[in-house]
């Protein structure tokens, strides 16, 4: 299939797929439809041409399909159980799927998909696959589970949409902000598994980062006013533009402050700082904005010794005080050392060394190791990196890791 028409069809598949659940519900069954459609596309259209109204067309097609689905007698016991829990009787006037101009319904999609009766791995799955519209093996083969897990837990999803009674529309004005959050942080979630792969021989997943970021344009141009939807879309592209410099040529891990620069990719980079650049001057301040311009100091400097630690540290100080994240502390350790010395970064860091959250963790031991090799302790640092070795699940950091450890051991 032609590069462009697998796009075309990929960016209104959540929007039919949400006209169709907004008009009909039965968000299993509407999705199979849906995929119908997507595949008489794929097969009419390189011969016949485009339509004129792609997306009326593939609702058309996929309404027709969805009815015939409930026609069945089985179905109709199914549904009738079903509906009397779903609808309320607000609904039954519902428009037409294809009635008035056409509506965007991949927001409200998104929103059901990161319902919070979810647990967050199902909202994950069933986001790439009801929105993203990746198939359940490639999102199998993103997050290396099995494929039939993978089916098991969309399929589980699905169900307690059903039976939940989760309707078709955005949330009450109360649980908005928290339920977008939940979105972003979905997001999010997706776009550092494809960064930093947590398992697996490969450090990047280049094809789960891209579509977080696809996703995350999406929801961008539905909400171009909010200033954290623009922030993490800015913080994704500032950083993914690294990915090429990430890794060598036998795919060894390189770090931050030695990577070739040249090798950023400068529209990204671009893209990321005008973006964030508009937020910030515009929306009020949030945890991704502040995130973003971390990034985009790093993304500035000519060279790794050109970083402005000072307006780095200075920004972990506002995220700081936004949210209790321990990830967070750590990152700010790092900058405390490179504004004041590694012997202050490493106080700073034992400041987490009895927080569960972080127990276990391969991170804090890497940059405590960072640290005290920076400080001329080669032996503690040393045993820290083989600690850290042990703890990751990631094998080109472990390698990495391991290195640093052998390195200092023959120093």
């Amino acid at each position: 299939m032609p590069d462009r028409l697998e796009d075309l069809l990929r960016e209104h598949a959540p929007q039919v797929l949400g006209a169709l659940v907004r008009r009909y519900g039965h968000f299993d069954t509407a999705e199979d439809a849906v995929q119908e459609a997507l595949l008489a596309a794929s097969a009419q259209w390189p011969a016949d041409g485009i339509p004129q109204e792609p997306r009326t067309w593939l609702i058309r097609v996929a309404s027709r399909r969805l009815i015939d689905m409930l026609r069945s007698e089985q179905s109709r016991r199914d549904r009738e159980a079903a509906e009397a829990v779903r609808i309320r009787p607000e609904q039954y006037l519902a428009p037409a799927a294809d009635a008035g101009p056409p509506a965007d319904d991949s927001l409200v999609l998104l929103f059901v998909c990161c319902h919070p009766a979810l647990s967050r791995p199902s909202q994950v799955a069933l986001t790439l696959r009801a929105v993203g519209g990746l198939t359940t093996a490639e999102i199998a083969h993103a997050f290396l589970v099995p494929e039939p897990t993978l089916a098991q837990r969309i399929s589980r999803a699905k169900k307690q949409i059903k039976t939940s009674g989760i309707g078709f529309g955005p949330p009450p004005p109360a649980e908005y902000a928290a339920r977008l959050d939940a979105v972003l942080q979905v997001l999010y979630l997706i776009f550092n598994e494809g960064y930093v792969a947590t398992t697996g021989p490969d450090l990047l997943r280049t094809d789960l980062a891209a579509e977080a970021i696809r996703l995350t344009r999406m929801l961008h141009r539905v909400l171009p006013d909010d200033g954290e939807v623009a922030g993490l879309l800015a913080l994704m592209l500032l950083v993914h533009a690294r990915r090429t410099a990430r890794t060598d040529a036998s795919g060894a891990l390189v770090p931050l402050a030695e990577q070739d620069r040249s090798l950023w990719d400068q529209r990204e980079i671009g893209e990321g700082v005008a973006l964030v650049t508009h937020a910030m001057s515009h929306a009020d301040l949030g945890p991704y904005q502040l995130q973003a311009a971390i990034a985009a100091v790093h993304a500035e400097a000519a060279t790794a010794g050109d970083t402005d630690w000072r307006q780095i540290l200075g920004l972990y100080d506002l995220l700081e005080r936004m949210t209790d994240n321990p990830v967070v502390t750590l990152n700010r350790a790092v900058a405390v050392a490179m504004v004041h010395g590694p012997r202050a970064g490493l106080t700073f860091l034992s400041y987490l060394d009895d927080d569960p959250r972080l127990a276990g963790q391969h991170r804090v031991e890497a940059v405590r190791g960072h640290l005290l090799e920076l400080a001329g302790e080669p032996d503690r640092a040393r045993e820290c990196y083989a600690t850290a070795a042990r703890r990751t699940t990631s094998r080109p950091e472990q390698r990495y890791l391991q290195l640093k450890a052998t390195k200092l051991a023959g120093s």
